[in-house]
């Protein structure tokens, strides 16, 4: 059974939620004595959970997901006795065991060390949230099932890093403990080199520039991430753009991070009033620029059939080799979907905008 840190911890970090469900399921429950004194709930929950810090227990109040008699309590509430306190999450309970599933991979770069992959989009990258298998850590523990220092249950080996589920791209991933502590470094750092490609709606003025940032949880939607400048809240975030070609009314921006926060570019974009094209959860999948005529709407429309996710991909991927010290660099060419689009955009562009 795995602790109720870990899931207070994939709720609430890394993880995108893939699915829209508000639905939420009992993780655990404890009644309150008849002699219980009156304690703050995430004092409460602190003294009863073993290995759930009073921070994740917070963080899980101010969601919604602590409550009392069936109803959200905030972390202030008062226990008293007999109370029932339940912790809920978005997610039926599951097992953490990862089972090897035959997924193809495309494997940019692989030694005893490290693979290089670069994820389609639409995978899932690990268990959670509503996608309990099928994702590229199941895929991995397959590839590498006859690896005895591969033990996809462990974290000590494995994902160095993330990207959703509907953005593409390389990822680095971890074979032994001692790279995945070195490779980890290096992303804490600020050392590594990555730099994705995104279609925004609009024309990024100045062209080029860095947004910087605290990323939180948006409180009037816990599926979405939102830009504070309280440096109390939410974690910090840096993100470097510049734009790479102009198509009137969308542009194509490089991005290159900093930091990597949940939603980071989606957010920071859709904060400067340049939301990714096609990105449903920040409100990229809509006609923000443009004309209102018909032919131009219907050309829009296509566009998002071309290209229904969020048009984001992480192009490059540079680090240190943690067992040979050299510097590597990594590149992929944009998906299908994306150069389909961006093709269509050029066309419109030098057919119909002077």
């Amino acid at each position: 059974m795995r602790a109720i840190e870990d899931e207070l911890e994939e709720s609430f970090d890394d993880i995108e939620p893939e699915n829209g469900s508000i639905g939420l399921y009992e993780h655990f429950r404890v009644v309150a004595d008849p002699g219980q004194s009156l304690i703050r709930v995430d004092k409460f929950l602190f003294d009863h959970l073993e290995h759930a810090s009073r921070n994740r227990i917070q963080k899980a109040a101010d969601a919604g997901m602590v409550m009392v008699g069936g109803k959200p309590v905030k972390s202030s509430y008062k226990v008293k006795p007999m109370d029932v306190v339940t912790v809920m999450m978005d997610r039926p309970r599951y097992s953490t065991e990862i089972t090897p599933q035959d997924i193809p991979l495309d494997i940019v770069y692989e030694d005893d060390c490290l693979i290089v992959v670069n994820k389609p989009a639409g995978l899932v990258v690990h268990p959670g949230c509503g996608n309990y298998d099928g994702t590229l850590v199941n895929a991995l523990a397959w590839h590498l099932r006859d690896n005895p220092e591969y033990d996809p249950n462990s974290p000590q080996v494995g994902l160095v890093h993330r990207i959703d589920k509907d953005t593409s791209g390389l990822l680095v991933i971890a074979k032994k403990p001692d790279a995945k502590t070195c490779l980890g470094k290096q992303f804490f750092d600020k050392t590594t080199k990555r730099a994705y490609q995104a279609l925004v709606w609009g024309q990024p003025d100045p062209s080029e520039g860095t947004i910087e940032s605290q990323i939180t949880r948006d409180p009037k939607d816990r599926l979405r991430m939102a830009v504070s400048f309280d440096p109390t809240q939410g974690k910090h975030a840096v993100t470097h753009y510049s734009t790479l070609e102009r198509f009137g009314y969308t542009t194509l921006v490089e991005c290159r991070l900093e930091t990597g926060r949940t939603h980071q570019i989606r957010v920071h974009l859709s904060h400067s009033g340049h939301p990714l094209f096609s990105d449903e959860r920040y409100g990229g999948n809509v006609v923000l620029r443009g004309t209102t005529f018909a032919p131009y709407r219907h050309f829009v429309e296509e566009c998002f059939r071309t290209c229904p996710r969020q048009a984001l991909h992480a192009k490059t991927l540079g680090f240190v080799h943690p067992g040979t010290g050299k510097e590597m660099f990594f590149t992929s060419e944009l998906p299908g979907d994306m150069s389909s689009l961006l093709k269509k955009w050029r066309d419109y562009t030098y057919l119909n905008i002077k």
